[in-house]
């Protein structure tokens, strides 16, 4: 069995629904549920988490959630804030505050390598529960019966091969049979260091300059995954 292994936002979701929905929702609320939630063991294991990256030495809650706010700012990467955002993001999709946008094409692409027998995966900054809620509550319906495994920055950074080396090993799967999508080129480097095939997604709704690489480039290039032509 083939792998597809996806990237989410530039690659199957818009930059802009993340940047410009989930960021905001998730910082806007933060404040309201740590005052109602901190107390709860899943919020407070990760509140900790935080706390123990920040300068302060045994900061209130009302600081730490200042601080997480200004790593929403920063896109910081960290699994604390990703963790915590998941859960907001949950109560915004139950409460039917937005929809998670889908390529069509991208949709469709995830719908046709399932029906010919190939896998997908994701690998994404955000963690396994926002992915599984994206999807779960996207335009497209549920699509979460298309996949068979998520990955998250607990495997390691996007940008470093052995993160890569990681999820084949969690895959049970040789690196030739296993395909990565994603918008960022570091990332792509970083898994064809791996021995996987990589494909870069380029699409002019997040990228208006295309991006053309080396006729000798390592990685495949697609606007579209209506074009991707890869044999499973």
């Amino acid at each position: 069995m083939n792998w597809l292994l996806l990237d989410i936002e530039g690659t199957v979701s818009p930059i802009a629904f993340v940047r410009q929905t989930l960021f905001p929702y998730a910082s806007e609320a933060l404040p309201g549920f740590v005052a109602a939630r901190a107390d709860q063991p899943q919020v407070r294991k990760w509140l900790q988490a935080a706390a123990t990256d920040m300068s302060a030495s045994d900061p209130s809650d009302a600081e730490i959630v200042q601080q997480l706010q200004q790593w929403i700012r920063e896109d910081r990467k960290h699994t604390a804030l990703k963790a915590l955002q998941g859960i907001l993001w949950e109560q915004g999709y139950v409460q039917q505050q937005y929809r998670a946008p889908i390529y069509a094409d991208a949709a469709a692409c995830m719908q046709r390598w399932t029906r010919d027998g190939g896998a997908i995966g994701i690998y994404s900054s955000g963690s396994v529960t926002a992915q599984k809620l994206l999807f779960r509550y996207s335009d497209a319906g549920d699509l979460n019966p298309l996949l068979s495994a998520y990955f998250d920055t607990t495997v390691g950074a996007k940008q470093d091969a052995e993160s890569y080396r990681n999820i084949l090993t969690e895959l049970a799967q040789p690196a030739e049979r296993v395909v990565f999508c994603s918008d960022v080129i570091a990332e792509l480097d970083a898994a064809h260091a791996a021995g996987m095939r990589t494909v870069l997604v380029d699409r002019r709704e997040d990228y208006p300059q295309s991006r053309t690489l080396p006729a000798d480039a390592v990685h495949q290039r697609i606007e579209s995954f209506a074009d991707l032509s890869l044999d499973q």
